[in-house]
């Protein structure tokens, strides 16, 4: 979108100040020892490749070896050293850095504080006064230094930093990286005495490092979402992105508005999301004494569950639905929580629905209808507390199943996964650091499958590892008339056929083979016609099974449940994916962050693409709008595995909080192209509720013609592959599917019902009932979410 407002004088001095001002690049770990100092190093050295000055002053290497290598060649200012209780300190000495007047300087320890006597009592005030000099800064913090995250972190795990910066440091930066690493590698870095012996003896437990890192993903996240929804409005963009989630709970000054409340805290803090309440009132009608005192107990609920609260005045009820749409609108709100209407079928005829029309007016935004379960059962929802630990049964004798399922486990090989946003953030780089840190320490490791795509600082990582040679697979196709390139050899011609040799990993060599590791390049391949399996994550179960351990690599965007949410943010359908399940049973997940601005740079170095290709990535999926919500989205889904870890080992460590409600989540599918993206979204929801969760197709008459039946057999591979079964059964006709439905409905118990808004003219909907508002009248004791339709883009 174009602005033609003229710049005010004070806005061209401060354009003028930023354009003189260096820029600020944070880089933020859960703990000391993630490798902060040695990326910011390994940062500065691509920097001096490129011809820009850098220094550093005050880094602490700890001595620790990769970090001491990074060192090399770089120019250091010597610091100001002094003594603290003992320990010595490193101060920036500001004068010497302003004469040298380097382009960048990289400098450790953001929260520290400075001797009495200098110039300024912190480091942020000296970056802030080298910034301002013209000079720009890299620089790392750890998240626990962060005010207004250190009391929940000393609360949850006694872990308290001696110094700490203001939470809107984050803010001024131009950039934050997060470096992910899994509680696993910490815990071997301690065991190997690679951190020293200062480190925190809270650190020693898992489920400490499990939240510390957890908190790191959230907030960097959060800090990716404001970047991404200030570019969305700059783009003219509306609505939700789809990268995270925001709740709106629509509570009436009334006795079950405090139950809505809860109900929406509790879906924001199982999906990650944030939340705000709304009440509408009549701007010429005065509260009730009833209404004041509902209306105070809303608010301190809100202030009290951190959430936003805001009210509304209406020239009359039946602006309300409008006015709640166009709120959530400018709210980048994705779901809307809101109570069943409680009119009888001739009351919403001659008056209309509230849920109708705000159902009308959605585009890209979930609707949350809540049962009434107070009314209906007698059901308060109050806020989840944990329940009682299981005891292990110690004196439980295993059974036969039991016992060939645990020395299964215990043969199987180890499983470590590297996930990034998009291709070219070095996923493979650290699996091929990783693989030669392994073998140095006397582990045989050998490449399975490597793809470097001509980057040639990925193929410097290979080293000294073996690569296993690839499997040589013939291959036949029906002859286009257009030539073909082939692997190792021409294509021969047969008659209306040609045939090409290709290559895919050769499992059975690497089987007999039988290394401790096995380094796999890009999990979501789809291997070639003919191969033993039909996709490269098959090839790595196999692996595990005969006890070879495996890491591998794998973008966010190839997670099966979250096909449709990456279509949605970047307008691109991925065919190649993953089950999540496959990511589940992953020992150790590590998110390999890096900036869009670092990708892009990346990008036109010819360090992901070949040249003639970078343009075209530049002005599709590698967009900045793409690549921002893409690492969102990573952020945020592993902060959720994270989050999942945390619970299996302690529930009270679970940020979120633990889920102590049962839940069955029932999905009713169509054969339409929608149908996916509503098992998509059951299956994401069940596992974020642990709950159980049914497909249903209900067929009308015995047969499906063959389409119809490619679309169904589609569906069920789908389920299958996410973990779940379809249920298919068939009724005599139109008009009994709907009573059919709600009856299974209620036989399994359902809680919460997922399903597609109707797509019929509101003209047909007058003369026959749809199926959605069948439910609406008859299903008022059943959470109903009705999922949205969406436009991956939608212009203002």
């Amino acid at each position: 979108m174009v602005h033609f407002k003229r710049k005010t004088p004070e806005e061209l001095l401060y354009s003028i100040y930023k354009l003189h001002r260096g820029r600020l690049k944070i880089i933020i770990g859960s703990v000391s020892g993630s490798g902060k100092t040695y990326h910011m190093l390994q940062e500065g050295k691509q920097l001096q490749q490129q011809g820009i000055d850098v220094v550093c002053c005050g880094v602490s290497t700890m001595q620790r070896t990769e970090t001491v290598e990074q060192l090399k060649d770089m120019q250091r200012l010597p610091s100001i050293h002094w003594q603290k209780n003992g320990v010595e300190q490193k101060d920036l000495p500001l004068d010497a850095l302003i004469e040298r007047n380097p382009e960048v300087v990289l400098v450790d320890g953001l929260a520290h504080r400075n001797r009495d006597g200098a110039r300024f009592a912190t480091r942020l005030e000296d970056i802030r006064y080298l910034m301002d000099q013209g000079i720009s800064v890299i620089t790392t913090i750890n998240v626990y230094e962060l005010e207004g995250v250190e009391q929940q972190i000393f609360k949850m795990t006694g872990i308290k930093a001696e110094e700490t910066v203001p939470m809107n440091t984050l803010d001024m930066a131009d950039e934050v990286r997060l470096i992910d690493v899994s509680p696993e590698t910490i815990l071997k870095r301690l065991e190997e005495g690679i951190l020293g012996d200062k480190a925190h003896p809270a650190l020693s437990k898992r489920g400490n490092l499990g939240v510390l890192r957890e908190l790191a993903l959230r907030l960097v996240a959060e800090g990716v979402n404001d970047t991404l929804e200030k570019h969305r409005e700059e783009q003219g963009l509306l609505g939700p992105s789809g990268a995270a989630e925001r709740i709106l709970v629509s509570a009436q000054y009334h006795w079950n508005g405090s139950l809505y409340v809860r109900r929406g805290q509790q879906i924001a803090k199982r999906l990650g999301g944030d939340m705000i309440v709304v009440s509408f009132v009549l701007a010429k009608k005065p509260l009730t004494k009833e209404q004041q005192a509902f209306r105070q107990s809303i608010m301190k609920l809100v202030k009290r569950i951190e959430a936003r609260f805001e009210e509304l005045k209406l020239p009359n009820l039946r602006r309300l639905p409008a006015s709640l749409v166009q709120y959530a609108i400018q709210n980048n709100v994705t779901r809307i929580v809101m109570g069943h209407s409680q009119k009888n079928h001739w009351q919403e005829f001659w008056q209309g629905s509230i849920a109708n029309r705000v159902l009308r007016g959605t585009r890209n935004i979930d609707i949350f209808l809540m049962a009434d379960r107070a009314r209906e059962e007698g059901e308060r929802i109050l806020p989840v507390k944990s329940g009682p630990k299981r005891q292990e049964e110690t004196f439980h004798r295993l059974s036969d199943a039991e016992m060939q399922k645990k020395l299964d486990s215990i043969r199987r090989g180890t499983f470590k996964v590297y996930i990034g946003a998009a291709p070219g953030v070095g996923k493979t780089y650290k699996m091929l650091q990783e693989g030669n840190l392994l073998q140095r320490k006397g582990i045989d490791v050998v490449i399975g499958l490597l793809e470097t795509h001509g980057r040639k600082e990925t193929t410097q990582q290979i080293g000294e590892l073996t690569m296993i040679p690839r499997a040589q697979i013939t291959y036949q196709y029906a002859q286009t008339g257009q030539s073909t390139q082939t692997v190792d050899s021409a294509p021969s011609v047969s008659s209306a056929r040609q045939s090409v040799r290709l290559e895919e990993m050769d499992v059975e060599a690497i089987i007999a083979r039988h290394p401790e590791v096995v380094l796999v390049d890009e999990l979501a391949h789809t291997n070639v016609p003919g191969s033993a399996t039909r996709k490269r994550y098959e090839d790595v179960l196999r692996l595990l099974e005969a006890g070879i351990s495996v890491i591998t690599t794998v973008n966010v965007q190839h997670l099966e449940s979250l096909n449709d949410a990456v279509e949605q943010l970047t307008g691109v359908r991925v065919r190649e994916t993953v089950p999540d399940a496959i990511l589940k049973m992953a020992n150790e997940i590590e998110l390999i962050d890096i900036t869009p601005q670092m990708l892009q740079d990346r990008m036109r170095e010819g360090k992901i693409y070949a040249r003639e290709k970078i343009n075209q990535a530049l002005d599709s999926f590698f967009r900045i709008g793409n690549l921002i919500a893409l690492r969102e989205l990573a952020l945020r889904e592993i902060a959720d595995d994270v989050d999942e870890r945390l619970e299996a080992w302690d529930r009270d460590s679970a940020l979120r909080g633990a889920w102590a409600r049962r839940e069955v989540i029932f999905v009713c599918v169509d054969l339409d192209p929608r149908a996916e993206r509503l098992i998509r979204r059951g299956f994401r929801i069940a596992h974020r509720l642990k709950a159980e969760w049914y497909v249903h197709y209900a067929q009308c008459g015995s047969g499906l013609v063959p389409q119809k039946q490619k679309q169904l057999d589609a569906l069920r591979l789908l389920t299958e592959r996410l973990g779940g079964k379809i249920e298919v059964t068939v009724t005599e006709g139109n008009r009994k599917i709907h009573r059919h439905l709600l009856d299974r409905i209620n036989e399994v118990g359902t809680t919460q019902l997922i399903i597609g808004q109707s797509r019929k003219p509101r003209w047909l909907t007058l003369l026959r009932e749809t199926f959605v508002h069948y439910l609406l009248r008859n299903a008022r004791h059943l959470d109903m979410l009705i999922v949205a339709d969406f436009d991956p883009l939608v212009h203002e």
